[in-house]
């Protein structure tokens, strides 16, 4: 990772512990005061515009969490859960795998 990309990632770490929204000219403020130089516009333009609207706080506690979608907040996961307890659980069944047994002859046969 260069210098430019962990200088942007560390004022983006700054500006979601504070509490403030991330743009690219807070992100390119922040790296100035730290006195980094040679990071070009476009990282801090690439951060903002990814991390927009998001909650940089959740994405670091959810890194290690697994599938596609992103943890649901506590009230939503609690509605969530009461819903689900409520409705009749479906099972699916599992398909058993062909053998080789199942077509009549063996890898030696």
């Amino acid at each position: 990772m260069s210098n430019a990309e962990l200088a942007t990632s560390y004022a983006a770490l700054i500006l979601a512990d504070d509490g403030v929204d991330i743009t690219a000219e807070k992100l390119q403020t922040l790296i100035a005061a730290a006195k980094v130089a040679d990071v070009e516009p476009i990282w801090t333009s690439l951060f903002a515009k990814a991390l927009e609207g998001k909650d940089v706080k959740d994405l670091l506690l959810n890194v290690g969490s697994g599938g596609g979608a992103p943890a649901a907040g506590g009230a939503a996961a609690g509605g969530a859960a009461a819903a689900s307890e409520d409705a009749p659980v479906e099972e699916k069944e599992e398909e058993k795998e062909e053998s080789d047994d199942d077509m009549g002859f063996g890898l030696f046969d």
